[in-house]
């Protein structure tokens, strides 16, 4: 399935209409042209369940992260040829039963989870186009990681039975199989001149030098049974820490040492030392492709670096009249280096900056009803991002809760070179990944039942960090961003999404090179350098991914500002905020009609 899974997804204060469920999803709007057909509706969420089973079954590892147990023992082979020819035959075969029923008489929530499920599986089969399975592995994205998170007992993969331990054991047993198929892909890469940049693969080898430990006893996957259940008998504790020592010595670490020797000693050299897309067989198209995924609009490669440059200017402005306000003299460089100067701006340690962030939480929480009449009914944590992959990892995570909400969503918090993550950062990038960013959206949208599986647990890029940047906006609406550091830290926030515009097409489109990106980057905002050069190497690892925020948001405001010019009096923010929310992730020109069709009926 193309579209990603919001695994990127505290209980919200009530709302003053004391309304605390996930809301219903909307009811048809307008008159549809013919008569409605439960016939027809019937057989397309019959259509929409097998899929997603199929789906699931072939995707094991999507299963787990969304909090189904059944497939928790396997790991398919899913870079192989095989596996990515099933995807296509699922794709295809389920975009012509779809056809094959039709869309003539639906409801318009009906129509709505038709032309989704028909764009996601059109997308699937163009993604085909572009070999993506010949680059498996970049610093951003790595199998080592996710194996590595997934089986420290701490994240999706579960360790309370006896079964969890042993299912564990039987998934990652199957690891060298996908190690071997990525390194067997990545040659076949260098055959046809597709590999990645240089500089993203050397970053790869300390991530994978941070698995490689001398001792099972000192590895992540040791963690389970650091913590095996009391319940447990004696048997299976001495079992299952047996078995999970030679896990780790005979399996797991050879993996990983077969996979960083197949770096040193051949990829790393034929690895290109061009950054951009386009500079690959094909890569413009396949640029392009990733713009249209990842903003669901037209926009070309260009229109948006234009928008980037125009919202840089429009930022700066702002950062200008607070620069006044504070009484500092001289240009924006001298703005940013006097507020990089203070030492308040910093924390001085990783409990420091945690106690802070969920202290904010707390006094942000009782503000949000005033903009929200809804909320999930889905707790979250706060947690620092794991050591082993915190250096490129960026400043903030959401994963989202489990289908069934026993387990929480987690807000990770980059905690790495606390320098590269100052104080002014912490308003803005709370109301991002927690309350009202993507813990409300993800864990909202995980909540609305009578949507489609597809539709609950996929989503659009744009839409989710649109809704993210968007939910910063809102700050001084909440009664945040008071102080000026932190309001002018909201500002570097969203200054920072501009930049990536500029950047992102810049490297893809434009072959910019990392020094010009990091000059751009320097030039424009009081980034750091550790930030600077994570952010950077982010847009070449996951080209078009970091066009979604400001895209997304853009529209959303627009949406938002467009409602009240209309409505007048009549417009209440936290019946908008619903309107966006109540129907799951959408592709903005589809959240832009059912808008339209919700403000015409206010108006009507």
């Amino acid at each position: 399935m193309q579209r990603t899974l919001l695994v990127l997804c505290l209980t919200a204060a009530l709302g003053a209409c004391q309304q605390t469920a996930a809301p219903k999803p909307a009811a048809a709007q307008a008159e549809p042209s013919v008569a409605q057909s439960p016939a027809k509706a019937e057989q397309l969420h019959a259509l929409y369940e097998a899929y997603w089973q199929q789906y699931l079954k072939l995707n094991p590892l999507q299963a787990t992260q969304i909090g189904d147990p059944r497939y928790n023992a396997l790991l398919p082979n899913s870079l192989s040829a095989e596996h990515r020819a099933q995807e296509q035959q699922l794709a295809q075969s389920y975009l012509e039963k779809l056809q094959g029923i039709g869309n003539k008489g639906l409801s318009e929530q009906e129509l709505l989870s038709y032309e989704l499920f028909e764009r996601n599986q059109r997308d699937e089969l163009e993604s085909a186009d572009y070999p993506r399975h010949l680059q498996p592995l970049n610093q951003f994205y790595s199998y080592a990681n996710q194996f590595a998170m997934l089986g420290s007992g701490t994240t999706a993969q579960p360790f309370k039975t006896v079964r969890d331990y042993d299912d564990w054991l039987a998934r990652a047993a199957q690891i060298p199989v996908l190690f071997d198929q990525a390194i067997s892909n990545m040659r076949e890469g260098i055959s046809v001149g597709v590999v990645q940049p240089k500089v993203l693969m050397s970053k790869v080898l300390p991530q994978l030098d941070q698995q490689i430990v001398a001792s099972a006893e000192a590895s992540t996957l040791y963690g389970p049974i650091n913590n095996l259940p009391e319940s447990f008998s004696s048997a299976d504790k001495a079992r299952l820490t047996s078995a999970y020592q030679e896990l780790i010595s005979e399996t797991w670490l050879p993996a990983l040492r077969k996979l960083r020797s197949f770096l040193t000693d051949e990829y790393l050299a034929k690895a290109r030392a061009s950054v951009g897309l386009s500079a690959l067989p094909n890569g413009a198209a396949w640029y392009a492709f990733q713009v249209r995924q990842n903003t669901t609009t037209a926009l070309s490669p260009e229109q948006i670096h234009t928008i980037g440059l125009a919202e840089v200017a429009r930022i700066h402005a702002e950062m200008v009249q607070v620069k006044t306000a504070m009484g500092i003299k001289g240009d924006l460089q001298a703005f940013f280096a006097a507020v990089k100067a203070d030492p308040k701006n910093y924390f001085k340690d990783e409990a420091e900056l945690l106690r802070d962030y969920r202290a904010f939480r707390a006094h942000v929480e009782p503000k949000l009803p005033a903009l929200f009449s809804i909320k999930p009914k889905a707790d979250f944590e706060i947690r620092p991002v794991e050591a082993f992959r915190a250096a490129s990892a960026s400043s903030g995570q959401y994963n989202g809760p489990s289908e069934d909400g026993t387990r929480a969503g987690i807000f990770y918090v980059n905690t790495f070179d606390l320098r590269a993550r100052p104080r002014w950062a912490l308003e803005s990038l709370y109301l991002h990944e927690a309350t009202p960013g993507h813990h409300f959206q993800i864990a909202l949208q995980r909540e609305l039942t009578d949507l489609p599986k597809f539709r609950r647990f996929g989503g659009e890029t744009a839409f989710s960090e649109g809704w993210g940047l968007y939910s910063e906006s809102l700050g001084k609406e909440l009664g945040v961003y008071t102080d000026p550091v932190m309001y002018f830290g909201a500002l570097d926030a969203e200054l920072w999404r501009a930049i990536r515009l500029v950047c992102d097409t810049g490297i893809h489109a434009k072959s910019w090179t990392r020094e010009q990106v990091l000059d751009y980057m320097y030039a424009n905002s009081p980034i750091e350098a550790t930030r600077a050069i994570s952010e950077a190497e982010r847009f070449m690892a996951i080209p078009g991914q970091a066009l979604a925020y400001k895209i997304g948001q853009l529209k959303i405001r627009e949406l938002r500002e467009r409602a009240e010019s209309k409505l007048g009096t009549r417009f209440d923010v936290r019946a908008f905020h619903t309107e966006v929310l109540k129907d799951g992730s959408l592709p903005l020109d589809v959240l832009e009609r059912k808008i339209d069709r919700w403000i015409a009926l206010q108006t009507g």
